[in-house]
């Protein structure tokens, strides 16, 4: 079997265990919270000050809350089986639509944010590295780990103060067109670049320091010309690899910067079915966004193997 196919059969096998564990831990965590669910959802449905003893026993009927746990459980994972998320209990309608709407505002994001951090990260990291020791890689690291300091609600509220408040150049929340896209996706994007140009900085100096890039110089190129001959495939595995683990934070850094900037993503829908306990929606929030981690992970082992032929002869 093949290195590629045994990845693909991994990632796979990952994928089903997250989807059991997902929807076991989710629909566990949602019942042990405090309060009663089927209050919270007619809270959600009717509003706080409509709701009543009558309201929620006829939402624990129509919903079938009054089953036993395990039913409900088993019910949600055949669901699953069959590719279908069940329905929203606040809204009624299908947890797949409303997602397949969220999703797409999520990976715009995502994308973007990733897009940015790589005309940033990289491009800068390969300057630093061929400069190591100088005053401008320095005062690049010293930058690089001012902003992996910052969580990323901390960073984007920054983002807001300055250009929201101050300069007033951009719109500090909502989605309306691509105006509102840049101060979140440049909040992620500035903490994946200070990673990425610390980790292209310190595989171009390895590089660089290395025998065949000096016998490279020794023929009569030039740095520019070794690096792009000689260099570049060497520096690219580990920093393709880091960026695999950058994901994770992605994924996560996603969920609290379209709660600060209103995006109407997973991660914002994820928060509401937290507090309106909508435990379909939850059960595919955490889904979606754990499956994304599996199929972004994947995509990024099958990188790694085509830019390295070690790898691919494994």
């Amino acid at each position: 079997m093949s290195p590629i196919a045994r990845t693909l059969i991994g990632r796979a096998i990952q994928a089903v265990t997250v989807a059991l564990l997902v929807g076991v831990i989710t629909f566990v965590l949602a019942h042990t919270l405090p309060g009663d669910i089927a209050m919270r959802v007619a809270a959600s449905r009717y509003g706080a000050d409509l709701v009543s003893g009558e309201a929620a026993d006829l939402v624990t009927r129509e919903l079938g809350l009054d089953r036993p746990w395990t039913v409900q459980l088993l019910d949600w994972l055949w669901r699953v089986v069959r590719f279908d998320l069940g329905e929203a209990l606040v809204t009624g309608e299908k947890v797949t639509d409303e997602l397949g709407l969220q999703l797409g505002y999520t990976l715009l994001l995502s994308f973007a944010a990733l897009f940015l951090s790589l005309l940033i990260g990289p491009p800068l990291g390969l300057l630093l590295g061929l400069r190591a020791g100088s005053a401008m890689d320095r005062a690049g690291l010293t930058a690089s780990a001012a902003i992996r300091a910052l969580p990323p609600f901390v960073l984007g509220l920054l983002l807001i103060l300055l250009f929201s408040l101050v300069l007033g150049w951009l719109p500090p929340t909502g989605f309306e067109g691509l105006r509102e896209l840049i101060l979140p996706s440049l909040t992620l994007a500035l903490g994946l670049a200070a990673t990425s140009s610390r980790i292209t900085r310190d595989a171009t100096a390895s590089v660089v320091a290395a025998p065949y890039f000096a016998f490279a110089r020794w023929k009569g190129l030039s740095d520019r010309q070794a690096l792009l001959r000689h260099g570049l495939r060497n520096a690219g595995v580990p920093v393709i690899a880091y960026i695999g683990m950058q994901l994770v934070w992605l994924i996560e850094g996603v969920m609290a910067v379209e709660i600060l900037f209103a995006w109407p993503g997973v991660g914002h829908a994820l928060v509401h079915a937290v507090f309106a306990r909508d435990i379909p929606m939850l059960q595919g929030t955490a889904l979606t966004m754990g499956l994304m981690f599996v199929a972004l992970n994947a995509l990024v082992d099958l990188t790694c193997a085509a830019i390295d032929p070690r790898r691919r002869a494994a």
